[in-house]
């Protein structure tokens, strides 16, 4: 059974931080080929102020690797954001899966959430293997059988990895950066966030760092 673990890699990207003083500036008619302090006052100012469509002039793609269960709640993000995944419908390959390093316990009354690592962390780990383990066995006879691939993933749980495209602007991606790296957000969406942040912050440094404060 393959274990893996999540990755977003750099595609490609289109445009840099002047892309988005000079389309904000526009409405003077004017042009920079160099960033200066100036602009980054006014990339403050346009965050500061709620001047989206600027951020927008910007194109970044990503290929992104998660469990199901990730992957699913990241697909919520939907404005400015493209997203084309594989499907397990064509693709024949020996499917992965992702496992926790440790489980916690329900937070008492919250509806969601984690609270202090479990007692028995280590064991719920080794139950998880061991069923993701027994599901991949009924997947693979499936299979076997001559059970449409469509029809026979229907079994496969979880934290089983899938690999997306996604292509947004610098702006539609903080946010995905800014909603799943609070306290509140579960683990592997922390760690996606920040996978995501070495990726384009790079490509954008002063809109990624006045749109993230970081």
């Amino acid at each position: 059974m393959k274990k893996a673990e999540i990755t977003v890699q750099l595609i490609d990207y289109m445009g840099s931080d002047v892309s988005v003083v000079n389309a904000a500036r526009i409405s003077f008619d004017k042009i920079k080929d160099e960033f200066d302090e100036q602009d980054e006052r006014l990339v403050n100012y346009l965050a500061e102020h709620n001047h989206w469509s600027p951020f927008a002039h910007t194109s970044i793609q990503v290929r992104a690797k998660a469990p199901f269960a990730l992957a699913r709640q990241l697909g919520k993000h939907q404005v400015g954001l493209v997203w084309n995944e594989v499907s397990r419908r064509y693709v024949s390959s020996e499917p992965e899966f992702w496992f926790p390093e440790e489980v916690h316990r329900a937070p008492g009354n919250a509806k969601q959430g984690a609270g202090n690592v479990h007692e028995w962390s280590s064991s719920a780990v080794g139950s998880m293997f061991n069923s993701t383990r027994d599901t991949l066995g009924l997947y693979e006879n499936l299979i076997i059988s001559g059970v449409a691939p469509e029809e026979a993933r229907l079994v496969l749980p979880m934290n089983t990895m899938t690999e997306w495209m996604w292509t947004g602007s610098v702006m539609a991606f903080a946010r995905v950066y800014n909603q799943r790296r609070t306290k509140d957000a579960q683990g592997f969406a922390n760690e996606f966030a920040e996978k995501l942040a070495e990726c384009i912050k790079e490509c954008y440094p002063v809109c990624w760092k006045v749109l993230t404060k970081e």
